[in-house]
């Protein structure tokens, strides 16, 4: 059901066309970018944290990891992933499929990291551990329904 919800929530930008299924798994960067052929730092990974009462997913590059102390700072919070309850609940996604595309809980919020603007294109998952989408960074933000860009990533080179 999540790569179908992905793949509804894709058709309305012209974009469901382009998702891969692909024949082994891509629940890790490290995976996906071996399913892809690509670079790791090329995978769009979406992180989930719980912020208050609800969540916020963080697209970032497939190299960057949070910096804890930007991430305080614009959320006001300190970074707690989201278990897969609540995964389930706020994402309707599984982990290795995460995406910011058909999310269950349309009051959560998608952010784009900065660390993903040094590609032509990106890959995220589409809903399940063995899908992806080639995406511009303009495209990705867009079909994500990005609330904006943030900085909140560290150990990632600007190329």
């Amino acid at each position: 059901m999540s790569l179908e919800n992905a793949r509804n929530h894709l058709k309305k930008f012209g974009k469901d066309a382009r998702i891969q299924e692909l024949g082994e798994s891509s629940a890790t960067v490290e995976l996906a970018a071996a399913a892809l052929g690509v670079e790791p730092a090329r995978i769009a990974k979406t992180l989930s944290f719980r912020v208050g009462d609800g969540a916020v997913l963080v697209l970032t590059a497939g190299d960057a990891k949070i910096d804890n102390h930007k991430y305080k700072e614009l959320f006001k919070c300190k970074a707690r992933m989201l278990s897969p309850e609540e995964l389930d609940f706020f994402v309707g996604h599984p982990a290795g499929g995460v995406c910011p595309f058909g999310i269950k809980d349309a009051s959560t919020k998608v952010f784009t990291d900065i660390s993903l603007k040094r590609f032509k294109t990106v890959f995220p998952a589409c809903g399940t551990p063995n899908s992806a989408i080639e995406l511009n960074c303009g495209e990705l933000f867009e079909c994500a329904g990005s609330s904006g860009w943030i900085d909140v990533c560290k150990n990632w080179q600007e190329g």
